[in-house]
């Protein structure tokens, strides 16, 4: 049961995912989350490092789409400036929204990674999906009030995860 919230890798960031890593990987595609993900949950307007990362990823042919568990409205907004496909009210822990992006991209799910910032949803629906994930730090320490419970219940998954996988560390890149 507790293998369902492993992550395949931990990243300080999503910025520290590059094209070469994932062609390394045999990754052509990136479904991520969107709160505290890209972008921080209360400030959606992003930084200069996502919006350099995104170009970079459009520049190697790597399509993003986010899939979030937020109301389209929500998602349009934060997502107008950047030029992304999504996928809307995904259900995650489950993994309809992450078929429906891999189903956006035309990619089976051994093709592409599931980036996001939390084990109980991003990663558990990854581990669903059949789909390799990064976890990533919160791009800010705080959170909405929805997300909170989640955070209390996953420090103890987290604990458990490290105790029986010794070698899952942050790192800054995929090893």
């Amino acid at each position: 049961m507790i293998d369902s919230y492993k992550p395949t890798w931990l990243l300080e960031a999503i910025y520290h995912v590059t094209p070469e890593q994932l062609k390394k990987h045999h990754i052509k595609g990136i479904l991520t989350d969107l709160d505290n993900t890209l972008i921080a949950w209360d400030n959606p307007h992003g930084t200069e490092e996502l919006l350099n990362w995104l170009l970079a990823m459009q520049d190697a042919g790597i399509p993003v789409v986010v899939v979030s568990n937020n109301n389209e409205q929500r998602v349009a907004k934060a997502l107008e400036k950047f030029d992304l496909d999504f996928v809307a009210r995904a259900l995650k822990p489950f993994s309809k929204g992450l078929k429906e992006g891999a189903k956006k991209l035309n990619l089976h799910p051994s093709e592409l990674v599931m980036v996001g910032d939390q084990l109980m949803t991003d990663i558990k629906a990854a581990n669903a999906a059949g789909m390799r994930s990064i976890l990533v730090k919160p791009v800010v320490p705080t959170d909405s009030w929805k997300t909170k419970f989640n955070r209390w219940v996953e420090k103890k998954v987290m604990r458990k995860l490290k105790e029986k996988y010794p070698d899952m560390k942050w790192r800054r890149e995929l090893t």
